[in-house]
């Protein structure tokens, strides 16, 4: 059985977060709110319990989780090589930022950074996942909340569709503000590296990091190798239907009648020119786009159509992120 406890979001029930720490305590997984998507967690030290996410989740084991902690004191203890990056570092966490670093403790285990060198570490900046990180005692390793492949969870409904039954305990916080994984840069290299796109957008970094590498495969979505964070092989994000991703929206009517079975996820501006649509946002506030659009992706495949069809994006500001995670997500790209 999976037990649903409701959290406020801003002065959570600790009665609710004891029994979800004693859980983690115990080598259960756990699903919490963060600031960005739902997360599916594990304590960090727990080899065991480590491994039961990837089961759950059916999620390749060289695909390394992102260890969450809620202060400098456990960075010390997981990571070397902040101390040059300290300001860097205060400036975004908590916050939806997570940093590559080498690794330092024989705590984190392989199996928690699919045997690299390194380890992904980030503090978390909404209350639930702090107060649950510090009541439980250590770091928490945990990548999203969903099946392995799927659109990320935003909401306990998201939470609920995938995972009912095979996790002892959900805490359900409303839906999650930012509604984007974070932000993830390569530290651990003689230049700094960004390896996701997320809310803290690459022109913000690079008023830090000047220098810094923006790889093809961020841009084009695809990556070949071992992947050395969280999202970058594999495909995500994905509805159960297939995408297709109109980056050239000239081409638009020629895709319209290539796939009439489908229904159009769009932005307010354009809603007018579909019949069948969902609108993710409006270009007025490109971070409602952002916060609405695994939602909009689990909606579009529950509707009774065969495609799902999606206006590509100007790769702007955290448009930029969108944009990667839909090309991750898409059957067929149009340019």
């Amino acid at each position: 059985m999976t037990r649903v406890v409701k959290v406020n979001p801003l002065f959570p029930n600790e009665r609710a977060l004891k029994e979800a720490a004693d859980l983690l305590k115990k080598g259960e997984v756990v699903v919490f709110p963060t600031e960005t998507v739902y997360g599916i967690g594990a304590d960090a030290y727990n080899e065991k319990a480590c491994r039961k996410i990837f089961e759950i989740k059916g999620r390749p084991a060289d695909n390394p989780l992102i260890v969450h902690i809620c202060s400098f004191s456990q960075l010390e203890e997981v990571a070397d090589g902040y101390e040059p990056f300290r300001k860097f570092l205060e400036r975004f966490w908590p916050g939806p930022l997570t940093v590559i670093l080498p690794k330092k403790s024989w705590r984190i285990s392989n199996v928690v950074t699919a045997g690299l060198p390194t380890v992904a570490v980030r503090m978390p900046a909404h209350p639930v996942a702090m107060k649950l990180i510090e009541m439980l005692g250590d770091p928490i390793a945990a990548p999203s909340a969903n099946l392995s492949g799927r659109p990320s969870a935003t909401n306990v409904d998201h939470v609920v569709e995938d995972f009912m039954g095979r996790v002892s305990l959900i805490l359900d916080a409303g839906n999650t503000p930012l509604g984007l994984e974070s932000t993830i840069i390569d530290l651990s290299k003689e230049k700094p590296v960004l390896l996701r796109p997320g809310p803290v957008e690459v022109e913000r970094l690079k008023e830090f990091f000047p220098n810094l590498v923006v790889p093809d495969f961020v841009k084009k979505g695809e990556f070949r190798g071992k992947p050395l964070a969280p999202g970058m092989k594999y495909r995500h994000y994905a509805p159960s239907k297939p995408l297709i991703l109109v980056e050239n929206l000239e081409k638009m009517k020629n895709v319209l009648k290539e796939f009439p079975d489908h229904v159009v996820i769009c932005v307010e501006e354009r809603k007018a020119l579909y019949g069948d649509r969902i609108v993710v946002g409006s270009l007025k506030n490109p971070y409602s786009i952002a916060q609405n659009l695994f939602a909009a992706l689990r909606e579009a495949e529950k509707r009774e159509k065969e495609y799902i069809i999606v206006e590509g994006l100007e790769e702007r500001g955290i448009l930029f992120a969108v944009m990667n995670r839909l090309r991750k997500a898409a059957s067929r790209i149009v340019r």
